[in-house]
């Protein structure tokens, strides 16, 4: 059955995945050296690897499985491939990736995964998405009337229509950018993009201080925080299947400049909300349409770039905000519920919010990390406390 929030949701997680790490993209293609055919390129296979694994995977265990690419290892990137030579950088992806699928068929990350506490994840969620919630009052400064309106909105509407307050919003933030001259369609540019097959080269040097990094942070910074999302809204897929589906599509897409593929988490959040839809099993379509929304702009790769020119990236940040408002409530009612695991899960959040990066691995990992020692250490004490 057709609903307008599932399409919705869809279509601001694909914004918000595009519209935070486009640029980004762009900059780690540049460093290494690709041409404006291997830059649309990139964006074909990193649109296409995304939809067709998100589409299979929710299809496949008929919960919101939302895949992306490794935002943070395109910024690791960006530093990372300048020098290299873009043979050598297509190597890199590939033995990421060749990794990333070793992990989940040898099933060690789901045995991991199986023993994360439902209320550190849930911090940990809440954690990752707080400054995207922070943002929507931030963009406030520069457009207040655009931002307020859409804010009013919500709040208006947030009980009466529950399922189509945010699609409502962003209908009304985009009629507000066009009567205020912030929209301009005349910057797209709707030719298809084209795939340009790159022979990857390898050394020694490129594999261990590029493509291990890569494979690291995609596995702390994305994969785990990807799972703990799910698991923070109840859904029990297991996870290394799902690993081993992405990290097989970075090994297909890997000549096309498909470097890495993992699952979303913020983004994946936005299709996982009582908004989406009062039924958690129906919020699955919400991901189906954001796996064709991301097949669609990999095939109009090249129209991504004009795309985020016309909209105010004010708009973006609102709409992204105000999805995530319900989600970011719910986690932290979840993660500080129970008193024994409250200061374990406050630290994980505090700690995954703040940005921390050690190691070139993000703060999720390390709040996880940090919030799972508390908890342990709480463990043993109420044991011993018990005898």
């Amino acid at each position: 059955m057709f609903s307008l929030s599932h399409l919705a949701a869809g279509f601001i997680a694909v914004l918000v995945g595009y519209s935070s790490s486009a640029a980004i993209i762009f900059q780690a293609a540049s460093a290494a050296g690709a041409s404006q055919a291997q830059i649309g390129s990139w964006m074909w296979a990193l649109g296409l690897g995304s939809g067709l694994t998100t589409l299979l995977l929710t299809l496949r265990y008929r919960q919101p499985v939302l895949t992306a690419w490794s935002t943070p290892g395109a910024a690791l990137l960006v530093t990372a491939l300048a020098g290299l030579p873009m043979g050598e950088a297509v190597g890199v992806f590939l033995f990421s990736s060749v990794l990333l699928l070793v992990c989940g068929l040898t099933g060690w990350f789901d045995h991991i995964m199986r023993r994360l506490p439902g209320g550190l994840a849930a911090a940990m969620l809440g954690g990752v998405l707080l400054n995207f919630g922070l943002d929507l009052f931030v963009s406030v400064q520069s457009a207040p009337l655009l931002v307020i309106a859409m804010l009013a909105v919500y709040l208006a509407l947030r009980r009466r229509l529950p399922r189509y307050v945010i699609p409502l919003c962003l209908l009304a933030g985009l009629a507000l950018a066009a009567g205020s001259g912030l929209l301009h369609l005349e910057r797209l540019d709707w030719r298809p993009a084209m795939p340009v097959l790159t022979w990857p080269a390898f050394s020694l040097a490129s594999l261990i201080g590029v493509g291990i990094p890569l494979f690291v942070v995609t596995m702390a910074s994305q994969n785990v925080p990807g799972v703990a999302v799910l698991r923070a809204h109840g859904y029990q897929v297991p996870a290394s299947p799902l690993v081993s589906v992405t990290g097989l599509a970075g090994v297909v897409l890997a000549p096309f400049g498909g470097f890495s593929f993992n699952l979303a988490a913020i983004s994946a959040a936005i299709c996982m909300g009582p908004d989406v839809d009062a039924a958690p099993e129906r919020r699955y379509r919400a991901t189906l349409w954001a796996g064709l929304f991301y097949v669609l702009m990999g095939l109009f790769a090249a129209t991504v770039v004009s795309l985020f020119a016309a909209l105010p990236k004010e708009l973006i940040m609102a709409i992204a905000g105000l999805a995530l408002l319900g989600t970011i409530g719910n986690s932290l009612t979840v993660a500080l519920r129970d008193e024994h695991e409250r200061d374990a899960a406050l630290l994980t959040f505090m700690v995954t919010a703040s940005g921390v990066s050690l190691l070139g691995i993000g703060s999720a990992f390390w709040g996880l990390v940090i919030g799972g020692g508390v908890h342990w250490l709480n463990h043993r004490r109420l044991k011993r406390e018990a005898v």
